[in-house]
């Protein structure tokens, strides 16, 4: 007699995630009344939208974006502290919130999550996949274990995450889904490898998928947004194998900037949009000069992502939140907060110096007519 080994994993399984999605159900509407929020409003609804990694960096802001214009916004993450303190911030911003522990890595998880949002508020309008991870290390010190986490969370994460929200969707013939991607998904840099193929991918899957809904006639929009560097707290989150600490590459936007873009993206018919100067001038340049940029982010990019922070050459070296939530209570800003603030008063000189010039101009023309 041959013993099915596979199926009795499989039961096993199984019954592992049917425990997970009891405990996401449970935990989900703890924080939710946590948050103040009720999960039924008398007269007419407001709208929801569910984000995935929406307890930190450009997810929390977006979930306070959202919640700045009265929707009800759902997030999932995996800390349960920091989705308690997200879903405050939102109340306090004038939405409502519900906080769900999920890995999105895990289909069923993400499933559960979907069918419990609407079971209490009623119809997902916008469906934001940010959730993210990533390693910081050249492609001769990833591990196995590397590219699949990254992998399963920044691609198949938001992979599970549309087909969730198609389910619910597609039935009604409307909602969005916006895919939070970025100019990597187009322009790869050094110690991203892992990333930047997981971004490639999911814009591949997207495209693919967008043609498939214009077959069917579907009016469910699909939109990414492709970001420039943001102050997060990914860089100092993300597992690192490299002997520095990791930090950006060139400007750095507030998260805030993104999330209110991703907002508007929510209530567009545009098929892509491009945050920041540097997406697009990265999305374009490699279009039209790929092999200069890929010399110029081999000068740049490697040791433009590394700081000498000190400590020596294994200091910071880190697990981080690859495999489990980062410990702090870090919000939707990161360290650079100083550098985001010179910037702006750069930006803010030149744009001085434009409205100066251009008064100049009129003044000169206005006197050279009779």
């Amino acid at each position: 007699m041959r013993f099915d080994s596979d199926g009795e994993a499989k039961r096993q399984q199984d019954a592992l995630r049917e425990t997970r999605r009891a405990a996401t159900h449970a935990q989900g509407r703890s924080m939710a009344e946590a948050a103040g929020g009720a999960l039924e409003e008398g007269g007419r609804a407001a709208p929801v939208v569910v984000i995935t990694g929406g307890s930190a960096g450009i997810g929390r802001a977006t979930a306070v974006e959202f919640g700045r214009h009265g929707w009800r916004v759902a997030i999932l993450a995996r800390g349960e502290e920091r989705l308690r303190e997200a879903c405050t911030e939102v109340a306090l911003a004038g939405g409502k919130a519900i906080g769900l522990v999920v890995d999105v890595a895990d289909e069923v998880q993400v499933e559960a999550a979907a069918e419990r949002v609407e079971r209490e508020w009623g119809p997902i309008s916008v469906w934001v996949n940010n959730a993210m991870a990533t390693v910081y290390a050249d492609v001769a010190r990833m591990q196995a274990e590397d590219f699949r986490r990254v992998t399963e969370v920044s691609y198949l994460g938001a992979v599970w995450g549309t087909q969730a929200a198609l389910r619910r969707m597609r039935p009604r013939n409307r909602g969005t889904v916006v895919q939070i991607g970025s100019a990597l998904a187009y322009r790869s840099i050094p110690l991203q490898s892992a990333y930047c193929a997981a971004k490639a991918a999911l814009r591949g899957f997207t495209d693919a998928l967008r043609t498939e809904l214009y077959h069917d006639d579907c009016d469910v929009h699909l939109t990414m947004v492709q970001l420039s560097a943001f102050d997060t707290p990914q860089f100092d989150w993300g597992r690192n194998r490299m002997p520095g600490r990791p930090r950006p590459v060139g400007r750095v936007f507030p998260p805030e900037r993104a999330a209110r873009a991703i907002y508007r993206a929510a209530h567009s018919r545009r098929r892509e949009h491009w945050v920041g100067l540097p997406a697009a001038l990265a999305i374009v340049g490699t279009r039209v000069l790929p092999g200069f940029l890929d010399r110029k982010m081999e000068r740049d990019a490697w040791e433009g992502q590394l700081e000498d922070a000190g400590g020596g050459a294994h200091a910071w070296l880190r697990d981080g939140n690859l495999m489990r939530p980062a410990p702090g209570r870090q919000g939707a800003r990161g360290r650079f907060g100083a550098e985001v603030a010179r910037a702006q008063q750069r930006d803010a000189g030149m744009l001085a110096g434009m409205a100066l010039l251009a008064a100049g101009l009129l003044a000169v023309l206005g006197k050279r007519r009779p």
